[in-house]
């Protein structure tokens, strides 16, 4: 046995016991789900640069079907591209007019248990926090996805404004706009032009954290149906994205078409391509 194993064995009190096995146990199975995901994507690197399964069999000292059988096994590469282990998706509640509770955007709330359930099938862990209306959250936590613009918190608007390439505004209006400044294009929700539109340009960033000891995922639409438009690209395609940015900081907007009656997307692509942030900046 090694340490931890025998630490937890010569506990005396039974709850204990068997609190510390049980998250010993939740921890090793996501180091299984961890490591497993890692095999899969050496043996698809190197498949990717031309070697075949015998060739990778006789250097790892495999057999080729073992090697194959890995290949299909453990959580897909792309996994990576939402966290590791276990995820925390944070949504934020706000003061609604006629309710006196604080609630989360119907929209908001919808791409968070999507989100969930399309992390969940990557074989990831799953848990659900609200930022409560003070906006004030602790951002500095591994495996972060934050569902919130820069209105409703000021560690998120602090957060974004680290963005190199990308940045929201506020119109001559007083409207929320998206400024893409390497293309130099302002991009205006279809809510707020005239005649209005269902079509909202959305966020998605992977940014620095505040403490700068790692990352953070981080979308919004300019309203609450650019979110849910956000989940549907992921859903679709996130092992193109994963291949073009993999864990490193970037940015992107999101054009998201919708039902104006149910506000669910129709389409979803993207609008930008996927802004690289150079390390440290």
């Amino acid at each position: 046995m090694n340490d931890e194993v025998e630490r937890i064995a010569a506990i005396k009190d039974p709850f204990e016991l068997l609190r510390e096995a049980s998250g010993r146990i939740t921890t090793a199975q996501r180091e299984v789900t961890e490591l497993a995901r890692l095999r899969r994507k050496v043996i698809q690197d190197l498949r990717d640069q031309g070697m075949s399964y015998a060739d990778i069999a006789n250097a790892a000292g495999l057999s080729r079907g073992r090697i194959f059988q890995l290949r299909q096994a453990g959580a897909a590469p792309e996994a990576a591209f939402l966290g590791r282990g276990r995820v925390v998706i944070l949504t934020p509640l706000k003061h609604e007019a006629g309710n006196s509770r604080p609630v989360v955007a119907a929209e908001d709330f919808t791409a968070a248990q999507r989100l969930g359930e399309l992390a969940r099938s990557l074989r990831l862990d799953v848990e659900h926090e609200q930022i409560p209306t003070d906006g004030q959250v602790d951002l500095n936590r591994d495996n972060l996805i934050v569902i919130c613009g820069p209105r409703l918190s000021e560690p998120v608007a602090a957060t974004l404004a680290q963005d190199p390439a990308i940045r929201f505004e506020r119109a001559a209006d007083g409207v929320w706009t998206l400024r893409d400044s390497r293309a130099d294009a302002v991009y205006r929700s279809g809510q707020d032009q005239e005649p209005p539109r269902a079509t909202d340009p959305a966020y998605l960033a992977r940014l620095r954290r505040p403490d700068g000891k790692g990352t953070l995922l981080l979308f919004t639409g300019i309203h609450p149906p650019g979110s849910l438009g956000v989940v549907q690209l992921l859903t679709a395609d996130l092992a193109d994205l994963y291949e073009q940015a993999g864990t490193e900081q970037f940015s992107a907007l999101v054009e998201v078409d919708y039902d104006p009656a149910t506000h669910d997307p129709t389409a979803a692509r993207l609008l930008t391509p996927l802004y690289r942030h150079e390390a440290g900046g």
